[in-house]
This record gives C-alpha cells, sequence and structure tokens, in this order.
C-alpha cells in the first residue's frame, strides 16, 4: 500500500527541483515546518503587476513535500496570488475531504491524491503552498506600505 504512496511520478517530481535556492532581493518571503516530521520549506517571491515574477525555495522535505514544491514551482511564475492560494485550498480539500484535485496550472498536483489515505504526510505536503501563500501576502502588505521619503524636498 505505501508502494502506491511513493509513484514513480512522484518519485520522479521529487527529484527534479525547480527554481531552487534564495532571490537576492525578494518581494516576501516565509518559511514553514511540519512539525511531525520536521520538513522545512523557504520561499522568497518578487511580484510585479499582481502576478508571481520571480521565486526560489529551499526544500528539506519529504519526498511529497519536495514533489509538491516541484510542481509549484514548475508552475509559479506568471500565477496570481490568489492562485496559488486557491490551489493551496484545492489540495488541502482533496487531502482532507477528497474533494477533487487542484485545476489550473497545478492540476499536475492530481498525483498527490493518494497521500490523503496518510494524514501524518498532509502537513508536509502543503509546505510549499502554505509558505508561498505567506510569502505572497507579505509582499502585497509591503507593496501597499507608505513608502519612506528619501529626500528633503518639500520638508520645511
Amino acid at each position: 500500500m505505501i508502494d502506491a504512496l511513493y509513484s514513480d511520478k512522484i518519485l520522479k517530481a521529487a527529484a527534479n527541483m525547480p527554481r531552487a535556492g534564495r532571490l537576492a532581493a525578494p518581494d516576501g518571503s516565509a518559511e514553514k515546518v511540519a512539525k511531525l516530521c520536521g520538513s522545512r520549506v523557504r520561499v522568497d517571491v518578487k511580484l510585479m503587476d499582481g502576478r508571481i515574477a520571480d521565486y526560489a525555495q529551499e526544500v528539506k522535505a519529504c519526498a511529497l513535500g519536495q514533489a509538491a514544491a516541484a510542481i509549484l514551482g514548475e508552475y509559479v511564475i506568471g500565477a496570481t496570488p490568489d492562485e496559488v492560494a486557491e490551489a493551496r485550498d484545492a489540495l488541502g480539500a482533496m487531502l482532507k475531504s477528497g474533494g477533487p484535485p487542484p485545476g489550473g496550472r497545478f492540476a499536475d498536483l492530481a498525483i498527490l491524491a493518494p497521500v490523503r489515505d496518510y494524514p501524518p504526510r498532509h502537513a508536509s505536503t502543503m509546505l510549499a503552498f502554505e509558505a508561498t501563500v505567506e510569502a505572497c501576502r507579505q509582499a502585497l502588505e509591503a507593496s501597499r506600505a507608505p513608502q519612506a521619503r528619501t529626500s528633503p524636498a518639500g520638508a520645511a
């Protein structure tokens, strides 16, 4: 039964981690940890015109967490923060309540459907999406914050 969990498709995705590393000057960063297994994902994002323009991730997770992060890394450029949040929510529903797999650009997450039968693996499978949603939230908040004055022009 555990063989179905670690299918060739999942292992292949886990072995091919796109966008690995860190960004030099991200707009937002977040780290998420799965307490049960210790899996850890750190994500950096740059947003431009409301879309993810650049992305990097450091993933120290099991094959399931790596596979989810690899799929995210493959398709995240050009996505809106809302698309990532919707995919995260759909992935969570697929795992926790047997919902349909995410659609659209993240449809490849369907390969993780067998994880629903292993609740202790849900947290690590969700990490990259949780971290990306948080990093996007930070980036959006930073873009809305008033900019600090950098010159005395107009000062009395």
